[in-house]
């Protein structure tokens, strides 16, 4: 099995779950919270670790409490933390989460520490970096790192996959033009793209937009409607859904995107691994939490059985 990259974030989670959200200058009770380990790269590192791939995080955290649980969180999940760096005086990151009892989420984050990765952080991870096959990034860290990395890539033949979260008004489509992978939520595609996406028809519209701008390859993931795919010249193809009953939907975006890295990785068969990832993805929404939710290789075997 190849070997997996990712340059992004770390977060703690706080998880507060509640009856319903507060109105403006309103206080209720909620009935339960709980702590754990997240942020996009974070998460999308440890889906692919829990499945059995070789994971190399490069990111930063703070020097407060919460930066030796994140270390410690990676090294429990097999991950190579030689490329996590302590910043002196300055937070970890952080996301209050509310989860309401549908199972929907609503996320603040505070960078704190991932504001501060570098091109300079990528440079000195690149022998490593070469060794791998596949680079994967998110936006909770500089656009400006997130350009250098895909430049990178590009420059010694690695692959990379690039999730657009959150999505940022100022993306340059030109500067991600090389990257191998583009998977954004609905969302997400609607901001990069500047275009409505309110249906699968005009998912499909946005992407092809993209694929006009430079891109090579779009997934779109639509939640509980699976996933589409679109290359340039081909034509769209779906990956159908997994029906389950959900619990708690947060982080699942990752864990579709962590499962897509390492199955990809595995033998590059792009149909499979998406299949895969839906189902992953799917599993991951019927227990409560982010990376607690993440299943491993041998509980997504039983998982995959039961369908």
């Amino acid at each position: 099995m190849g070997k997996i990259a990712v340059v992004g974030s770390n977060m703690v989670d706080l998880i507060t779950y509640t009856a319903r959200m507060p109105g403006p200058g309103e206080t209720i009770e909620a009935p339960r919270f709980e702590m754990g380990c997240g942020g996009k790269g974070a998460n999308q590192a440890i889906a692919a670790a829990r499945l059995g791939a070789e994971v190399m995080m490069v990111t930063k955290v703070g020097d407060d409490v919460f930066a030796d649980n994140t270390i410690r969180n990676f090294e429990e999940s097999g991950i190579d933390t030689r490329h996590v760096e302590r910043v002196p005086g300055t937070s970890s990151g952080v996301a209050p989460i509310f989860v309401e009892p549908s199972g929907e989420n609503s996320i603040l984050i505070i960078k704190g520490a991932n504001a501060l990765l570098s091109p300079a952080d990528v440079d000195r991870a690149a022998e490593d970096l070469k060794g791998c096959d596949l680079i994967v990034m998110q936006l909770e860290v500089p656009l400006e790192t997130i350009y250098h990395t895909i430049a990178f890539g590009a420059r010694h033949g690695i692959e990379t996959l690039l999730n657009p979260a959150p999505a940022p008004t100022d993306l340059d489509p030109k500067r991600i033009e090389q990257v191998t992978f583009l998977v954004p939520n609905q969302t997400e595609l609607a901001t990069i793209s500047g275009l409505p996406v309110t249906s699968e028809a005009e998912a499909e519209t946005a992407a092809r937009s993209l694929i006009g701008r430079g891109i090579r390859t779009v997934i779109v993931t639509l939640g509980a409607r699976g996933a589409l795919l679109v290359t340039k010249g081909e034509e769209t193809r779906r990956i159908e859904p997994v029906r389950v009953t959900p619990v708690d939907t947060t982080g699942a975006g990752d864990a579709f995107i962590g499962s897509f890295a390492r199955y990809y990785v595995e033998n590059r068969d792009l149909d499979a691994a998406l299949r895969m990832a839906v189902r992953y993805a799917a599993d991951s929404i019927t227990r409560p939490g982010t990376q607690k939710s993440y299943a491993t290789h041998e509980a997504f075997e039983a998982f995959c059985a039961s369908l």
